[in-house]
């Protein structure tokens, strides 16, 4: 089935262009892997050698026989959705209810299928335009990482949820002002920093609440992935905002002031209740309103204020724009235990799953040889 045959709401026009700006850059300084330590380098080296490491087939390590109720693909509480416990929620049947939960379901991983679309651009962008070598031998597997990961929500949207929603106005907005900037930077800063961090927390909050066993899969292993980007950007950038100027800084704050602020107003879920009828105002009334989901939008900070401080860019502006969202707190957040924790989750469910699936072999060979035995 044609993907605009499943979108709710009309995506417009198929195809977004975005004017490329900015400079190809080539470099003749050859790196290896495996160069010894303190070449000012090797980390850089080291994680493009786990890139490499950790490539996996989307087809084969994920599950796909598991089967997914759309009307609760997820299993998170209803609560999640700011329409619960309104007037509205009260006239609900269980019928409308199962609807609404595939609609924020379906929202929530088109606007993931859309970024990650996005950050396949943008690490391809991160090839072409940064200097060093070692940082393009790396971005070159983000490439083929985001390329999976787009493939995969692409899949579970069109196989077990049956619906898709457009991009988000403020996602596309970002992503827009992330390319359209001729700074190597910035797409660094956009996308691996900001549309990357928001999406690690966004994706870790369900794979912790979902009971489905298939999208917490799904979330586990591309959060494995996604841990590594993070980790690249966070280097590469550290590096570089240490020899900029407080202007240039300043600029750069200005845009993560702004990014961060379209990316907190993008997880409202209007459009879904726009589709059930409810006004635009009292539908981000709601959103406000929740409990839930201001919770949600703080713990969404959590992966990206820590890091926006390690990089450099923590002056006075930047601080008091993150109090104002009553997300300055999280810049104390241990980034690297939460990245750790992704890894160990991905290769926990990994052991359990083929745990068991050696468990079932072995019995079924057991019960061949005691049925061939006379």
């Amino acid at each position: 089935m044609p993907t605009f045959d499943l979108y709710a709401t009309d995506p417009g026009d198929p195809h977004w262009q975005v004017p490329a700006t900015g400079a190809a850059r080539f470099s003749w300084e050859a790196m290896f892997v495996g160069q010894k330590e303190g070449s000012g380098r090797d980390r850089l080296l080291a994680l493009y050698q786990k890139g490499k490491d950790k490539q996996w087939d989307g087809q084969k390590r994920i599950d796909w026989e598991l089967e997914v109720d759309p009307a609760d693909p997820l299993g998170t509480p209803d609560e999640s959705m700011s329409l619960y416990g309104t007037k509205h929620w009260a006239k609900l049947t269980e019928k409308d209810k199962g609807e609404l939960r595939q609609h924020y379901a379906s929202w929530q991983f088109s606007q993931f299928l859309h970024g990650e679309q996005g950050a396949m651009v943008c690490a391809a962008r991160i090839v072409e335009s940064v200097p060093d070598l070692d940082a393009k031998f790396y971005s070159a597997t983000q490439v083929m990482d985001e390329a999976r990961h787009a493939e995969i929500y692409g899949r579970f949207l069109h196989e077990k949820i049956g619906m898709l929603y457009p991009i988000n106005d403020n996602l596309q907005s970002l992503l827009g002002d992330t390319l359209r900037d001729s700074r190597w930077d910035m797409p660094y800063l956009g996308m691996q920093v900001l549309i990357e961090g928001l999406a690690l927390a966004a994706f870790g909050m369900i794979r912790d609440t979902t009971d489905k066993p298939l999208p917490k899969q799904i979330l586990a292993y591309v959060m494995q992935d996604e841990a590594r980007h993070v980790a690249f950007g966070r280097m590469a950038l550290r590096d570089y905002y240490r020899q900029l100027s407080d202007a240039e800084l300043r600029e750069r704050e200005e845009f993560v002031i702004e990014g961060c602020w379209l990316m907190r107003d993008r997880l409202r879920g209007v459009e879904v209740l726009e589709n059930f009828g409810i006004p635009t105002a009292e539908a981000e009334e709601y959103s406000e309103q929740s409990e839930f989901l201001a919770l949600f939008r703080q713990l969404l900070f959590s992966r990206i204020v820590p890091c926006v401080k390690d990089i450099g860019l923590w002056g006075k502006r930047l601080q008091q724009a993150y109090v104002d969202m009553g997300v300055f707190g999280m810049g104390d957040s241990n980034l690297d235990l939460l990245m750790a924790q992704d890894e160990e989750i991905a290769e926990k469910l990994d052991a359990e799953r083929f745990a068991a699936e050696e468990h079932d072999r072995a019995a079924e060979v057991r019960d061949t040889i005691d049925q061939g035995t006379p």
